[in-house]
């Protein structure tokens, strides 16, 4: 079992279909804003609500869930699928 944890300062409304992305939202105002898209918000870390380790473990506990089929993800929830493109670096010859 797979799953994506993407962090984004932005709000990218991101989703694959083939894992399951956990969006942790790295500020309190942007898990306001997109309660609906975001799954944790990390930005309580900044402001002291809540401690690296309390988050951590939310996080932990989450993953177990979403792998275990007991929770869904925001994407999973709002059938967000982006399209996964593996980028190579190399020269193509």
């Amino acid at each position: 079992m797979n799953i994506h944890v993407f962090t984004t300062g932005r709000g990218t409304p991101y989703g694959l279909a083939a894992v399951p992305v956990i969006k942790v939202a790295t500020r309190d105002d942007l898990a306001r804003r997109w309660h609906d898209l975001m799954d944790v918000n990390a930005g309580r870390i900044a402001t002291g609500a809540a401690s690296i380790e309390d988050v951590g473990w939310e996080m932990f506990h989450l993953m177990l869930d979403v792998a275990s089929g007991r929770k869904k993800t925001w994407a999973e929830h709002w059938k967000l699928h982006n399209a996964l493109t593996l980028f190579n670096p190399a020269p193509i010859t």
